[in-house]
């Protein structure tokens, strides 16, 4: 979508107005976070942020405070715009507010001290600390990545904090700023991410490997009726970031834009623009993606709740109008943690749908281990109301159920087709390998299952820098849950080891190394090795996966058997 159509047209609502210091609504209460007990858990309903949380907040840090809004219906790791205002501002506030209640989002809302908005370095200190509690503490959860509005001299404060956490930002509109000092850009341009990620596999960069600058990392930026006289330095900065070949767009394409606009900008204008964009993975910069977001009422996205032992459960399902009769079904488990909603954005499943042509229907899971996050639970049970229930309502094809899913969700996906086989023609996810114990079980959400021994197509993806049970390849010294899952499969299939073989390598820097076991010519177990990523999953595997996938049926018998077929080849 071009910029100048989301920029242009009437302004729908001001964007400035008369400030005041008074709250964002006279007659509506300012609670207090400090000293607060957690919030309980909300079983009433699904993927939600507990009721007690709605409304306006205030977060002490020292001498200074920061606001927090949450709207009725703000899911749990919703997205949030970080707001850096000139004073408080009952006009801007307000609408912010009314727009946060029609998107189900939250805001924060970073405030000058007494005197007024500081420079850039000194307010460094206020501002970690007050996005450090934003971006995890026990009150609220949020996506993991942010949208960034400065106002005024609240501006370069904010921005000063994109610039140095760049993968952390989805994308930022600053409104009469001055920017930033070529001074203070000139002190992280040249800094470059490395191969680390805490509590994961470091990657080794091959000699010679080009690591990434800070200024070229891209982060879509608006700015609107800058200060002519001084912002010249940080137009120049993003410009430079959002153009050329980068890394964060190797799979959308060159979608970063850094537009500037003299006069007048409404605030909707502000948020067509920011929310045109989403992001993935805050950490790792050879991993980190930004992508088109998701607009659920032009898509048709359905947002549905079951009954599941007694919890409410949400799920997502997109029947794209590529869907023909008959339509292929793909099951998507998120990762830990992960709700739908922000799988459905972080791996672009719904793309790949549109492009291909099958049902997408993303599993919503269940308060983990706080009131505000979420983890698997009850997963068989769920699948099974979910099939049937999809089975009922869509024109679909149950021969060509697929299961995949990332990380945690992996987990279910793999140990499902070790003991339920029959649910799927095949399978294939990302992060995370399972394999029978020494009983010959595999555990489920606590609840253990014997191995069923019968095979199904999987393929599995992983990265160079993952969780540590998946390090290393199949050929090395380790003997880790990598080599345990390809033992179980490949015996399943009659085949060895000495079977598989390696195909060349794809994708963007070649970064995909793949290997293939093939039975009679059909590949049945599939693994790649994601040399450029960490932990987190990629938009550009998915249509690895599915591309995988799409080619299998199984054909059910009375006995309970099944028939499993590679296009019109009998496996």
């Amino acid at each position: 979508m071009d910029r100048r159509t989301l920029l242009g047209g009437s302004a729908a609502l001001a964007l400035a107005a008369t400030l005041s210091p008074t709250p964002a609504s006279a007659a509506e209460a300012v609670r207090s976070l400090d000293g607060r007990p957690f919030p309980d858990y909300d079983y009433s309903r699904a993927n939600k942020l507990p009721r007690e949380m709605t409304g306006w907040w205030t977060k002490s840090f020292g001498t200074r405070t920061a606001r927090i809004y949450i709207s009725p219906e703000t899911p749990i790791r919703s997205y949030f715009t970080v707001i850096a205002v000139p004073e408080k501002s009952d006009a801007v506030l307000r609408e912010w507010r009314r727009i946060a209640d029609e998107r189900e989002e939250g805001l924060f809302v970073l405030e000058p001290g007494p005197g007024g908005w500081g420079t850039p370095e000194e307010e460094a200190a206020y501002v970690e600390a007050a996005l450090a509690f934003f971006q995890s503490n026990r009150y609220f959860s949020i996506f993991g990545l942010h949208y960034l509005v400065g106002y005024g001299a609240g501006g370069p404060a904010l921005e000063a904090w994109a610039v140095a956490h760049p993968l952390r930002v989805i994308a930022q509109a600053y409104v009469g700023s001055s920017g930033l000092s070529k001074e203070f850009l000139d002190g992280y341009a040249p800094r470059t991410f490395d191969g680390e990620t805490d509590g994961y596999t470091p990657v080794v960069f091959p000699p010679g490997f080009d690591l990434i600058r800070y200024d070229e990392t891209v982060l879509p930026t608006l700015y609107a009726d800058p200060d002519r006289r001084t912002a010249g330095p940080s137009l120049a900065y993003w410009r430079k970031a959002n153009s050329g070949e980068r890394w964060m767009t190797s799979h959308a394409g060159p979608i970063a834009k850094t537009v500037v606009r003299h006069g007048h900008v409404s605030t909707r204008q502000i948020v067509a623009f920011l929310t045109y964009y989403t992001r993935y993975e805050n950490f790792f910069a050879y991993g980190n993606q930004l992508y088109e977001r998701a607009d659920y009422d032009r898509l048709g996205i359905e947002v549905h709740t079951m009954t599941v032992n007694g919890y409410v459960r949400e799920y997502l399902v997109h029947r794209p109008r590529s869907a023909r009769r008959n339509a292929p079904v793909l099951f998507v488990w998120p990762g830990n943690s992960q709700t739908d909603k922000v799988f459905l954005d972080a791996t672009q499943w719904w793309k790949v749908a549109q492009r291909e042509g099958f049902v997408l229907v993303v599993v919503g899971e269940q308060y983990g281990v706080n009131s505000v996050s979420v983890s698997h639970r009850d997963s068989l049970q769920f699948f099974r109301q979910l099939r049937e229930t999809v089975i009922a309502r869509y024109d679909v094809d149950p021969t060509r159920f697929y299961s995949t899913g990332q990380s945690a969700g992996s987990s279910v996906t793999q140990n499902l087709a070790i003991a339920f086989p029959e649910y799927f023609a095949a399978v294939a996810s990302t992060s995370f390998t399972a394999a029978p114990d020494a009983a010959g079980n595999v555990t489920l959400d606590g609840v253990s299952h014997p191995a069923s021994n019968r095979p199904i197509p999987t393929y599995q993806i992983y990265g160079y820098g993952d969780l540590a049970f998946l390090e290393g390849t199949l050929w090395d010294s380790l003997d880790n849950q990598l080599d345990s899952w390809a033992r179980y499969h490949l015996r399943v299939n009659q085949l060895t080891l000495a079977d598989v073989v390696q195909e060349g390598r794809s994708g963007y820097r070649r970064r995909f190394q793949t290997w293939v076991g093939k039975r009679r010519g059909i590949p049945v177990v599939k693994l790649t090795k994601n040399l450029y990523r960490s932990h987190n999953t990629m938009a550009e595997e998915c249509p690895l996966l599915w591309d995988f996938l799409k080619h299998y049926r199984c054909v059910p018998a009375p006995d309970g058997s099944v028939t499993r077929y590679h296009g019109h080849r009998r496996l």
